[in-house]
């Protein structure tokens, strides 16, 4: 079984964390079974939000009276100090607990500090003072940023996109947080669904000694593949070396993650999932891509008001209305059946 330690902050856990954004489209029955299965075959840390809408409740419903089994993660997107504070009380009482192992600053536009105005770092200190947070951390999508926090030494665990369709900045971060002594956490391992194969994706971040991956789950079949990796973790072999290679060949460059930071659209366009449709249905069963409900959604790229408002707030940098554009010609092609997908 692979451990990893986040850094300086003393939590120890398998390699295998519990991504709880999914569980916000499930039932609460369906989610607590599956919070609970994870926990009992040897998952001890779960992330979560504010931002996820009932995924909070579902982790205090499921950990309801066993609170020192397991660390949770979550997640604050306040603008300002008061925010903050609403938003902390807010997720104890849905945790249904009294601390929070790893608070977040969840994508910051900048890296909050002491005495930048916000008032923010001062609440997280403060709230740690109180006992009601046990460590302090930051997620964020931009390079920059996650570069910054690394560097003033005030936060004890980064949360960042990577996976092996990352590039070499992305391992610098990595490299950086291990010499910073500072906990790596791994979001987006699979790319947002364009991995499909999670034993490969496992296997490459199971090189990094100090990152944890933290996985999506929402259905049994994505936790069944996720726990057998806790007793037989899958090695680097050379098939697995070449799917990789595979892979970045087809995928790394502009692609659109499907992070959902430039949503939402003015115009009801669903850009995080258009805007990579060419990739989506080569990847994935093209059929569930083909149905009407999709062609419907794909058609609203014709109402696109070229406002710029997705590409200014996309934290990758990319032409967002280009792409979705480009999307949309590419479908067209394979409904017309002048371009084949299996």
């Amino acid at each position: 079984m692979h451990t990893v330690t986040l850094g300086n902050t003393g939590i120890t856990v398998n390699k295998n964390g519990f991504g709880a954004l999914p569980i916000q489209r499930i039932s609460v029955q369906d989610a607590v079974r599956l919070l609970r299965r994870a926990y009992e075959a040897g998952i001890t840390y779960f992330d979560t939000a504010r931002w996820y809408t009932d995924s909070e409740e579902k982790l205090g419903e499921a950990f309801d009276g066993m609170r020192e089994h397991v660390y949770i993660a979550t997640k604050t997107g306040a603008a300002s100090a008061e925010e903050f504070w609403k938003d902390l009380q807010t997720s104890l009482h849905n945790l249904r607990t009294d601390y929070i192992d790893v608070y977040q600053f969840h994508n910051p536009p900048f890296c909050p500090k002491p005495g930048d105005g916000s008032g923010l770092y001062e609440a997280m200190l403060e709230a740690k003072a109180q006992g009601k947070v046990r460590h302090i951390g930051i997620t964020n999508h931009r390079l920059k940023i996650a570069q910054e926090a690394i560097e003033s030494g005030l936060y004890e665990t980064l949360q960042f996109p990577f996976c092996y369709l990352s590039g070499a900045q992305e391992l610098d971060l990595v490299k950086k947080c291990k010499e910073a002594d500072m906990g790596f956490i791994a979001m987006k391992a699979l790319s947002g669904g364009l991995i499909t194969n999670s034993a490969a994706a496992y296997a490459y971040l199971a090189q990094y000694e100090n990152v944890l991956p933290i996985w999506g789950v929402q259905r049994e079949q994505e936790l069944d593949e996720f726990l057998s990796y806790i007793e037989n973790p899958p090695a680097m072999t050379e098939e697995r070396k070449q799917l990789i290679e595979h892979d970045r060949k087809e995928l790394c460059g502009e692609f659109c993650r499907g992070c959902g930071y430039c949503m939402p659209c003015p115009a009801g366009i669903e850009i995080n999932t258009c805007a990579r449709m060419s990739l989506l249905i080569r990847r994935s069963p093209s059929k569930a891509q083909l149905t009407e409900q999709a062609q419907e959604m794909m058609k609203k790229i014709e109402n696109c008001l070229h406002c710029n408002q997705c590409k200014s707030k996309c934290p990758y940098e990319l032409d967002t209305p280009a792409l979705l554009e480009r999307n949309y010609e590419d479908y067209k092609r394979i409904l017309a059946g002048e371009v084949h997908v299996d």
